[in-house]
């Protein structure tokens, strides 16, 4: 495959810039409330649980509920986003989104709180954000010029970050106001999302024959996943991930563990996440130009050096301004390596494919964070948030030395064919 093929339909110079490109800022700003508000409920979930019950464990029931759709819903919706119209399957999600949280909001503000309604929902939520997030990664290479694709999708990448920056402070400010707010607002968030929608006028796909059609699902699946098996650094690339998405689940919940044990109230979150949230966002904007300027293998095996460190260093303070300098030191690494990720994979994937194979690598790469979420409960049950938090900080420094070792990683494709210009 040239990069041609996977570059979209397009050539010649864009004849007019990214940032008066209507189309496209209606689905960033758009996805840009959804996401936020899928970040203010994510911090949300935990907080009620554990703070209601005082139980580890079911705090993280209902956070293995939020990510059990990236292990099990992804294949079929990779397969269905490239089947379906996705600007109109993007709509249904948000629809559904209103009605799943607008259902606790309602039952928090008359001071009901179910640990099995709040993992239903947890649930629901997290599996139509799974196809919202494939369709409208495949639909942004049809809204921008292929020259403008590098840093549209650092914005991308910009704009979660700071809907993280923005809504898991936020929703731990909100919960503290009053319990059914986060989801409140949340309901807003996808109601603005889902009118951006309405207001697009471009397709979304490329035209092909079939569309919304075809009985074959797992033949368009088994087809998403061979593709990418036949891509050497990718598939090795994304078995170090998967490795790290555990990791940084189970810090997740140490970290909120670690705001309790030390007996500071639950807002003290706020400023963990928020310093944190700082770091990613400047990760995201030199994306693109770290990108640029190293090979894949080496932002990999110096992310999860830096990462172990990072982590280790976390072991040994509770103080919340630290952890959060900590902590945006993760964040810069992770947004660079998702900038890089996300161009290297929409530019050399077909766009009939984009769907199944984003799904299949989100698979392998995220699939396993309800692992994560579950084995980080069983710890931080019996050893407490300080050993866990160490022990993380040794397993990354293993994923490291994997990734040295790892002759897969040595296979990406030359500089010159994944150029951004």
């Amino acid at each position: 495959m040239t990069l041609v093929d996977g570059a979209g339909p397009r050539s010649g110079a864009p004849d007019r810039p990214l940032r008066r490109n209507r189309e496209f800022l209606l689905l960033w700003s758009g996805a840009g409330m959804s996401f936020l508000a899928t970040r203010v409920t994510s911090v949300a979930y935990p907080l009620i649980v554990l703070w209601h019950t005082g139980s580890p464990l079911a705090m993280s029931l209902v956070s293995t509920a939020a990510l059990l759709p990236l292990l099990l819903v992804q294949l079929p919706a990779g397969a269905l986003v490239d089947r379906w119209d996705r600007r109109r399957l993007m709509l249904v999600c948000e629809a559904g989104r209103i009605a799943a949280v607008g259902s606790v909001a309602a039952a928090l503000a008359v001071g009901r709180v179910a640990v099995p309604h709040l993992a239903a929902v947890a649930f629901t939520e997290s599996a139509l954000a799974v196809f919202y997030r494939l369709a409208e990664r495949g639909a942004v290479r049809n809204l921008v010029h292929p020259a403008h694709l590098p840093t549209a999708l650092a914005q991308n990448e910009a704009r979660g970050r700071a809907a993280g920056l923005l809504g898991q402070p936020g929703g731990v400010l909100l919960y503290s106001a009053a319990r059914w707010l986060p989801f409140g607002f949340a309901a807003f968030g996808y109601l603005a999302s889902f009118l951006g929608l309405l207001l697009i006028r471009k397709d979304f796909q490329q035209e092909r024959s079939g569309l919304a059609k075809g009985p074959r699902l797992a033949g368009e699946v088994a087809e998403g996943m061979r593709w990418l098996w036949r891509q050497r650094f990718l598939r090795a690339a994304l078995a170090y991930v998967a490795g790290t998405n555990i990791l940084f689940q189970m810090l997740a919940l140490a970290l909120i563990l670690r705001i309790k044990e030390a007996g500071l109230p639950s807002a003290t979150l706020a400023i963990v996440v928020g310093v944190g949230g700082i770091g990613g966002l400047c990760g995201a904007l030199a994306g693109s130009r770290v990108e640029r300027q190293m090979r894949r293998r080496t932002l990999l095996i110096g992310g999860a050096v830096a990462w172990a460190l990072l982590i280790g260093a976390m072991g040994f303070t509770a103080r919340p301004l630290l952890l959060g300098v900590l902590y945006a030191g993760t964040g810069f690494v992770g947004a660079v390596f998702n900038v890089s990720a996300a161009v290297y994979q929409v530019r050399t994937t077909p766009d009939a494919l984009q769907g199944r194979v984003a799904a299949t690598a989100g698979l392998i790469g995220s699939g396993t964070n309800a692992l994560g979420s579950s084995a980080g409960g069983l710890l931080l049950a019996a050893w407490g948030a300080q050993p866990t938090v160490r022990a993380i900080a040794v397993a990354m420094a293993v994923l490291a030395l994997f990734a040295v070792l790892a002759p897969d990683l040595k296979g990406e494709l030359p500089d010159d064919l994944t150029d951004n210009g």
